[in-house]
């Protein structure tokens, strides 16, 4: 069982979350970027490096994951594709991305985009706060022990 990390927009506090719970677990870590991640030397922690360009990381994520791992993106086109083949997202917010949930994501996001291009004015996303920190690691921590008890 791997967990996959959509790694170019993983906030820190999230990747430092998930390397403690890999060396509570000994869980699988993937983290795909197109720059480099500072990530600890460890067999359980691996760094996939593609080639810069536009949804390279998110083809990657898309073409390799498989049917119940965990994938940890804000990306709610790439969530889209991988709850299709079977898999769980987890935002860095702690937002819990399943076949259930998706569409009505996917559109709220396709909504905000139309928005946006048609000039507007719209502010970016909070920073994460305390909340969104514990939030994330509950949701980490449900799945850790789902799989556990598979």
């Amino acid at each position: 069982m791997l967990i996959w990390v959509d790694a170019d927009a993983c906030p820190k506090v999230c990747r430092e979350m998930l390397i403690r719970a890999s060396a509570r677990t000994g869980i699988q870590l993937n983290f795909v970027s197109n720059h480099a991640i500072p990530l600890p030397m460890n067999p359980k922690i691996r760094s996939i490096r593609v080639q810069a360009g536009f949804d390279r990381a998110d083809q990657r994520i898309s073409d390799d994951i498989q049917v119940g791992e965990l994938l940890i993106s804000q990306d709610i086109p790439l969530a889209a594709l991988v709850v299709a083949k079977g898999c769980q997202v987890i935002t860095p917010r702690g937002d819990v991305l399943t076949a259930e949930t998706i569409q009505e994501r996917l559109t709220l996001r396709n909504m905000m985009e139309e928005l946006r291009g048609a000039g507007v004015q719209m502010g970016g996303p909070a920073t994460l706060d305390q909340r969104d920190r514990q939030r994330f690691g509950n949701a980490l921590d449900r799945w850790l022990s789902q799989i556990k008890l598979s």
